[in-house]
Parts: C-alpha cells; sequence; structure tokens
C-alpha cells in the first residue's frame, strides 16, 4: 500500500528522506536533501515522501519558486522522483494528488508542474502553458491544472 505523507523535522521519516534524497538517482535529489539539512522551506513550503511498507519510494516539493530565473508562476509542485523499481504504479498522480490536497487547503487554485517530459503530467489533468529557461539554459515545459 502507498503512503503519501508531508514531512518536515517531526516526521519520523526526516531523516530517511534525507537520505534517500542525497542517494538517489537523480541529481536534484541531492538539492531536496540540502533543502531539507538546511531548514529552506517557509510558510506552507513542504516536501512529500512516497512510502511503501515503511520505505520512502518517492518524492516531491512544494514551492513557491523554482529552477527559473523569470518564476512567474507559483506554487510548484516539482522534483517529482520514484524509484526505478516502482514506476509505472502510478506513485507520481498519488504524491501529485496529496500535494493538491495540500494546496486546496491553503487555498491556491491552482498548482504548475514543470518538466521536459511531454505526454506525461497531461494524464492528471495538467496543461502545458509556457515553456521557460531554467538556470541550466535547458528549455523545460510548464504544466498547470486548475483545482
Amino acid at each position: 500500500m502507498i503512503k503519501i505523507e508531508k514531512i518536515d523535522e517531526k516526521s519520523i521519516f526526516f531523516n530517511d528522506l534525507i537520505n534517500y534524497a542525497r542517494t538517489c538517482s537523480w541529481e536534484a535529489g541531492a538539492h531536496l536533501a540540502d533543502l531539507l539539512e538546511n531548514s529552506t522551506f517557509v510558510d506552507w513550503e513542504s516536501a512529500f515522501a512516497a512510502i511503501v511498507d515503511n520505505r520512502i519510494v518517492g518524492f516531491c516539493t512544494f514551492m513557491k519558486t523554482d529552477y527559473y530565473p523569470n518564476n512567474k508562476y507559483f506554487p510548484w509542485i516539482s522534483t517529482i522522483f520514484v524509484d526505478e523499481e516502482y514506476r509505472g504504479k502510478r506513485i507520481s498522480g498519488h504524491m501529485i494528488e496529496a500535494v493538491i490536497k495540500y494546496a486546496k487547503s491553503l487555498h491556491f487554485s491552482h498548482v504548475y508542474i514543470p518538466s521536459d517530459m511531454v505526454g506525461f503530467y497531461e494524464k492528471y489533468g495538467f496543461e502545458k502553458i509556457d515553456e521557460l529557461e531554467n538556470y541550466g539554459g535547458d528549455i523545460d515545459a510548464i504544466f498547470v491544472k486548475a483545482i
């Protein structure tokens, strides 16, 4: 069974998420580990973890800003990662649903996801609205969903 949990310093999974993110196969994981270790999240920002059998198998963030000099959208559901072993089980969708529920509780009307993947987030009701150049010089699609 998949459980999605909002993670903060009080969570029993806090250190597990730092370790998992730091050692996962995606370079953005190390960035998430740094954000958690340095208590960088402010206000309503947060990390979420997907947990199966008390083991973290994925993560995402809910942030005010993302990896763009021209940061004209917010809030962002970002840094979405699922362990290779667990892909294809709709874990990303479960995390997105959990973050949307959280965003609704904060009275947001839209959420945004940046990605270089086309055809993935559309199946969760997102629509491509823009493209932005990120700090690395790559172009990412920007997806939005009214909530």
